[in-house]
C-alpha cells in the first residue's frame, strides 16, 4: 500500500515540473502495467489531468499588480512631467491598493529613465512618463542606445499641451501677422529664445520660422523662465513656452501673447487664437505628455493600465490640475499612442533635418 502511495506522489509531482500530454495519456496504463490497481491507475491520470488544468489557470488569474510600482521621469521633482506622474501615480495607488512610487532620473533628456525601465523586469510594474521629448530625441540623438519605438510600448497619452508665442512689448505687435511682418523687415534682427537646443520649444520656434518662411535667430537658455525674463526685459523679441509657465505674466500684462500651437484654443485663455488662425494654417505643437512600458509586458497588462489611466483622467479633480497647468486630459488606447508616436517622430524629426539642429 505504501508503495502505491508512493507511486501515485511521484506521478502527482511530475507534474509540477511540467509533464506532457503525452505522458498524461500514458499514465494509467503504464501504471496498470506496472502492478498498480486500477483504482490507483486512475488516481495517478486524474491527478496529472488536474495539475494541467489548474496551473494555467492560477497563472492566468494572477492579480494585476501584484506588488508596489515604479514610475521613472527623466526630469527634475516639480517639472511638468514629474507633476503629471505624481498625479497619475497617486490616483493608481488609491485604487489598486499598491504604492507607485515616482523615481526621478534627470540625466541626458530622458535617456537614463528610459534605459532604466527598460532594463526592469517587463512585468508591467514598471512605467516610464515621457513628453514630446521623447519623439524629438530619437532625431536629435542618432545613436541612442534603444530603439524608440520597437522597444517600448505605448500604454496611454496623458495630457496635451500648448505652447503660446509671447512677444516683448517693446517690439510694438499685437498679432502672428505682426511679428511675421516685423521680422520679415528686419532679417536676423530680432531674435528669440527657449529652454534649450532641441528642446519642444526650440523644434516649435524653428518650424514657426520655416513655416512662416523668416529669419529670426535663436537664443538658447537654461529654462523657460530666464528666457521670458529676457523678454520682459527687451533683450530678445520673443520665446515659445508652455502657456501654464507663461500664464501670470499674461494675466500681469509683461508680455504680450499672441498665439497658442495647438489647433484648438486653450480654456485658460479662450480669446487667444491659434497660430493656424493667425495666418500660419496648418501649424501645431502639442506639448503632449505620455505613459510608456516595455515592449516586452504582456498586452492584457498593457490594456489593464491604460484603462486605468483613460478612468484617472476623467475624474474632476484631475481634470482642473491638468487645466491650471494649461493643459487638458487626453487619454487613449495602446495602438492609438504607439501610432501617435511614430506620426510625431516622422513629422518632428523633419523640422529637426531641415533647421540643421544638433544636439550639444
Amino acid at each position: 500500500m505504501d508503495q502505491d502511495r508512493s507511486a501515485v506522489s511521484a506521478n502527482s509531482c511530475a507534474v509540477g515540473a511540467g509533464v506532457s500530454i503525452a505522458r498524461v495519456r500514458s499514465a494509467a496504463p503504464a501504471a496498470v502495467a506496472s502492478g498498480l490497481p486500477g483504482r490507483y491507475a486512475g488516481w495517478v491520470a486524474a491527478a496529472l489531468f488536474a495539475g494541467i488544468g489548474v496551473m494555467p489557470q492560477a497563472n492566468a488569474q494572477q492579480k494585476f499588480p501584484s506588488q508596489p510600482m515604479r514610475l521613472l521621469v527623466g526630469f527634475a521633482p516639480g517639472s511638468l512631467t514629474d507633476i503629471l506622474a505624481r498625479t497619475v501615480g497617486q490616483k493608481m495607488t488609491e485604487n489598486w491598493g499598491q504604492q507607485v512610487v515616482v523615481d526621478n532620473r534627470p540625466s541626458g533628456g530622458g535617456v537614463v529613465a528610459s534605459q532604466t525601465m527598460l532594463a526592469a523586469n517587463p512585468d508591467g510594474h514598471t512605467m516610464l512618463m515621457v513628453s514630446a521629448q521623447h519623439a524629438i530625441s530619437a532625431t536629435l540623438f542618432p545613436k541612442l542606445p534603444y530603439d524608440t519605438v520597437k522597444d517600448f510600448a505605448g500604454i496611454s497619452q496623458v495630457v496635451t499641451g500648448a505652447h503660446v508665442i509671447a512677444a516683448s512689448k517693446d517690439l510694438g505687435v499685437k498679432t502672428v501677422r505682426d511679428l511675421i511682418a516685423l521680422v520679415k523687415s528686419k532679417p536676423a534682427v530680432i531674435n528669440y529664445g527657449s529652454a534649450g537646443v532641441g528642446s519642444g520649444a526650440h523644434i516649435n520656434g524653428e518650424m514657426f520660422n520655416l513655416e512662416a518662411g523668416i529669419n529670426a535667430p535663436y537664443i538658447p537658455y537654461k529654462g523657460p523662465v530666464e528666457a521670458l525674463g529676457d523678454v520682459m526685459a527687451g533683450r530678445i523679441g520673443f520665446t515659445w513656452l508652455s502657456l501654464g509657465v507663461a500664464a501670470p505674466f499674461i494675466r500681469d500684462g509683461r508680455v504680450i501673447a499672441l498665439a497658442v500651437s495647438t489647433p484648438k484654443r486653450s480654456p485658460m485663455f479662450p480669446n487667444l487664437p491659434t497660430v493656424g488662425e493667425s495666418g500660419l494654417p496648418g501649424h501645431e505643437f502639442d506639448q503632449w505628455f505620455g505613459l510608456l512600458g516595455n515592449a516586452r509586458t504582456p498586452r492584457a497588462v498593457t490594456a489593464q493600465v491604460s484603462k486605468e489611466v483613460a478612468r484617472i483622467v476623467q475624474l474632476p479633480d484631475v481634470i482642473e490640475r491638468i487645466q491650471n497647468l494649461g493643459a487638458d486630459p487626453k487619454s487613449s488606447t495602446p495602438e492609438e499612442f504607439d501610432r501617435f508616436i511614430r506620426q510625431q517622430i516622422e513629422r518632428l524629426g523633419k523640422v529637426i533635418k531641415a533647421a540643421g539642429i544638433k544636439a550639444e
